[in-house]
């Protein structure tokens, strides 16, 4: 059987600012049965200038043209947040993680005794924030949206130089844009980061639904990320472009069996199977009544059900031997 595929329910900033709504998400992504939910932990004035602009998406998903600043404080999680929702995970029975996007969020993050790390797309060419994750030596995810395969192999060498070995990094290929079209997947570009790096892979999806992060899982993927919201049509950045609850536990139940039916690569029949092996495959035949002593011939025996009796694959075996008794019409041949 497969390795178990590690998935994170991306809940982000989907709570909105609203720890009850978080709590929600943490209770959804649990009944669903991912492996951890994710949330983000930033201060909007260490993340952002006061005059950044959002994302296209962003403007789009909101409708409103305030600075990118104005909208993050507004999805800031505070560190007393942070405790209640460790305690609602733990109470619920699934892991918490979340993404720091500022260096004090790191410090707060281990504070809370988080035992892995996940590095956003965005962090990727931030040589600090990359050292002082690396400094930790705890097991890392990293995410590549809007990278190239010199853009990934920069931030590796930054966390092992700082202390990270290479084994505790898995790679998450990523395309930043939400929700993101097909012909952007580039889902190959997973296996290519593997061949070249060495490293453990996953994929981290935008796409609408749930048929490409299914696809990675049987690619190779070891680690699935995916946003969900309790709706789509709650305001915010994110929530267009993620699963609600019933598309999350399918997502869950999908890659669940793609685990199963990977299987280990050895081709046999299958216990399944092999009741139906008489069943389906055939057996050397008379085509027509053949007296005792006749010559076994193309013009007297033929293949049928069942599976029985000589295989065809004896053909050659059979064809010129002397018939040891009577056979009638599609009685089994026998030497």
């Amino acid at each position: 059987m497969s390795k178990r595929t590690l998935i994170i329910a991306e809940a982000g900033v989907n709570h909105n600012g609203d720890l009850e709504r978080a709590r929600q998400l943490i209770d959804a992504a649990a009944r669903a049965g991912a492996d951890l939910v994710k949330f983000q932990s930033f201060r909007a004035d260490r993340l952002v200038t006061r005059t950044a602009t959002k994302a296209e998406y962003q403007t789009r998903n909101t409708g409103k043209t305030e600075s990118q600043a104005e909208m993050l404080r507004r999805l800031e999680l505070t560190s007393d947040m942070h405790r209640e929702l460790i305690a609602h995970c733990a109470a619920s029975n699934i892991g918490f993680f979340s993404t720091a996007f500022d260096l004090e969020s790191i410090d707060l993050l281990l504070e809370l005794g988080q035992e892995h790390f996940k590095i956003p797309s965005g962090e990727i060419t931030n040589l600090p924030y990359l050292r002082k994750i690396g400094e930790q030596g705890k097991a890392v995810i990293l995410s590549t949206g809007m990278a190239t395969l010199g853009d990934i192999e920069a931030a590796i060498d930054a966390l092992e130089q700082a202390g990270t070995p290479r084994s505790k990094i898995t790679v998450l290929h990523c395309t930043t844009e939400y929700p993101t079209p097909m012909a952007d997947v580039n889902l190959r570009a997973m296996q290519s980061i593997q061949h070249a790096l060495g490293v453990d892979v996953g994929y981290s999806d935008h796409t609408p639904g749930i048929e490409v992060a299914i696809a990675a899982v049987a690619m190779g993927a070891c680690v699935i990320e995916k946003h969900f919201t309790m709706d789509q049509n709650l305001p915010g950045p994110d929530h267009r472009a993620s699963l609600e609850p019933d598309g999350l536990m399918a997502l869950v139940t999908a890659v669940r069996n793609i685990e199963v039916a990977l299987g280990d690569g050895i081709k046999r029949c299958t216990p399944a199977e092999s009741g139906n092996m008489q069943v389906m495959r055939k057996s050397l035949v008379a085509s027509r009544p053949i007296a005792a002593g006749e010559v076994f011939s193309a013009e007297n025996i033929t293949a049928k059900r069942p599976g029985t009796g000589i295989s065809p694959m004896r053909w050659d075996e059979v064809i010129g031997r002397t018939a040891s008794h009577d056979f009638r019409e599609d009685e089994l041949v026998e030497l």
